[in-house]
C-alpha cells in the first residue's frame, strides 16, 4: 500500500495517515493479521515526524483496527462494536449530509455517492463491501 500526504491539506497528517490506513483496510490493500511498517520506518519513508505516525497508529489501535504488539509492532486486527461504529457513522454523516442540503444536493444523488464509494470496499471476509440484504447480489 502506499501512502500519500498532503503536506498543503488542512488536515492533520496523522489523520491522513489513519484515513489511508483505514481505507487500504476496506479495499484489502491491507487485510486481517498484515503488519504495519515501524513508527520509524513508514516517518523515514513518507517524510514525517515518528511521534506523527505514533499518533495514528494510536488512534487506529483506540478505534480497533490495529493491535500493538511488542513483538510485531502494529498489526492488523480489526476488532468493532457495530452499535459504536453505527453512532459514530450517523455523528460524521449527520454534518456532511446538513453541508450537501445547504448545496441542494439531492437524496438520490447522496445515494448514487455512497453507492458508489461502498463499492470500492471489500470486507475483509472477502465479500463484497456492504452488501444491502435486501438486495440480489451475483
Amino acid at each position: 500500500m502506499i501512502i500519500k500526504i498532503d503536506f498543503n491539506s488542512d488536515e492533520a497528517l496523522y489523520i491522513q495517515l489513519r484515513n489511508q490506513i483505514i481505507v487500504g483496510i476496506a479495499t484489502d490493500a491491507i487485510r486481517e493479521g498484515d503488519t504495519l511498517p515501524s513508527v520509524r520506518s513508514l516517518a523515514d519513508t513518507i517524510g514525517i515526524n515518528m511521534h506523527t505516525v505514533n499518533k495514528a497508529y494510536s488512534v487506529l489501535r483506540q478505534e480497533g483496527f490495529v493491535k500493538l504488539d511488542r513483538r510485531r509492532g502494529a498489526v492488523i486486527a480489526v476488532d468493532f462494536d457495530k452499535i459504536r461504529a453505527m453512532e459514530e457513522l450517523m455523528s460524521g454523516m449527520q454534518v456532511l449530509l446538513a453541508k450537501a442540503a445547504c448545496q441542494d444536493i439531492s437524496r438520490s444523488e447522496v445515494h448514487e455517492l455512497v453507492d458508489s464509494i461502498m463499492d470500492r470496499f471489500e470486507c475483509a471476509c472477502g465479500k463484497r463491501g456492504f452488501q444491502d440484504p435486501g438486495k440480489d447480489t451475483e
